[in-house]
């Protein structure tokens, strides 16, 4: 289980920093060459968008749609606070973070890349004594001190995994959500995925319950402005997802999982219990 620690800073201004969103840039660019998958995507900065690994926080400002803004919002504050970026100024519209005291010093552990040129990371904040560039065990003593492991502890993202991720490490972050489910912390006292919800708009699950947000994207894309929840599951269907159903060990795709009945839609796997998988894995099932 070696990830190489890359050491670096954390960047918010200009850019549109959520619970699970952030830029970070490497004090030696060359440590990216050493992540497997394709090259990392860095901007005129030489700035990175981080994927932190296992997480999915609520969204705040996607397609011009936000989920219930209390969790979303306490989720985007809980990552600044952790990385010690102070004195934000956010746009009119809160999506664009206009002036910060950023570049503040953290480092990741990653392994590999991802479709989108994204390190898979998990997140650190301050230093560390270990050399920029060390190979490092994360073991789950190290996994709690990540940002990703405090993130679920605090009920302010959901578990999102894919495949590529340990065993083990993906057990304890299952403990956390567990936890921090059972007592209502967080965005878990807004969640409606496994129970459900009506989908007669985007209001409900915009303004008043909490979803997986892949779940919560798939019906944004569907409906955009006005649509109807009818033919969602044929639509998911189409874009093929694979995914393991962790307690089955069964190999199936995302909307073999989605149930709608009328305008009512819910998961029927609770969202630890699902592994992502690569969509060149795609098969029907």
């Amino acid at each position: 289980m070696s990830f190489t620690l890359i050491k670096g800073t954390f960047h918010v201004q200009g850019y549109s920093p959520d619970g699970d969103s952030v830029r970070f840039k490497a004090k030696d660019s060359a440590l990216w060459k050493r992540l497997s998958g394709p090259a990392v995507e860095l901007n005129a900065r030489g700035h990175a968008q981080l994927r932190i690994e296992a997480v999915d926080a609520l969204e705040t400002h996607y397609q011009g749609c936000c989920q219930p803004l209390r969790p979303a919002r306490a989720a985007a504050r809980f990552l600044l606070s952790q990385l010690k970026i102070s004195d934000v100024v956010w746009n009119g519209p809160h999506s664009t973070v206009t002036k910060a005291q950023d570049a503040t010093e953290g480092y990741i552990l990653a392994r590999s890349t991802e479709s989108r040129r994204r390190p898979v990371a998990f997140v650190f904040p301050g230093e560390t004594e270990e050399k920029d560039g060390a190979e490092i065990n994360l073991d789950q003593s190290l996994l709690k001190e990540s940002y990703n492991y405090q993130l679920l502890a605090q009920g302010l993202a959901y578990p999102m995994y894919y495949n590529g991720l340990f065993s083990d490490l993906r057990l304890s972050m299952t403990a956390a959500v567990a936890s921090a489910r059972s007592a209502e912390k967080g965005l878990w006292l807004y969640d409606r995925t496994t129970r459900g919800f009506s989908a007669s708009g985007l209001k409900s699950i915009t303004e008043d319950v909490a979803i997986l947000p892949k779940l919560f994207r798939r019906i944004v894309n569907y409906m955009g402005e006005g649509g109807r929840i009818e033919g969602f599951k044929e639509h998911l269907q189409k874009s093929c997802e694979p995914l393991v159903r962790i307690p089955q060990v069964h190999f199936t795709r995302f909307d073999a999982i989605v149930e709608t009945r009328g305008e009512k839609v819910r998961l029927a796997e609770a969202p630890e219990n699902l592994i992502f998988m690569d969509r060149v894995l795609c098969k029907k099932s």
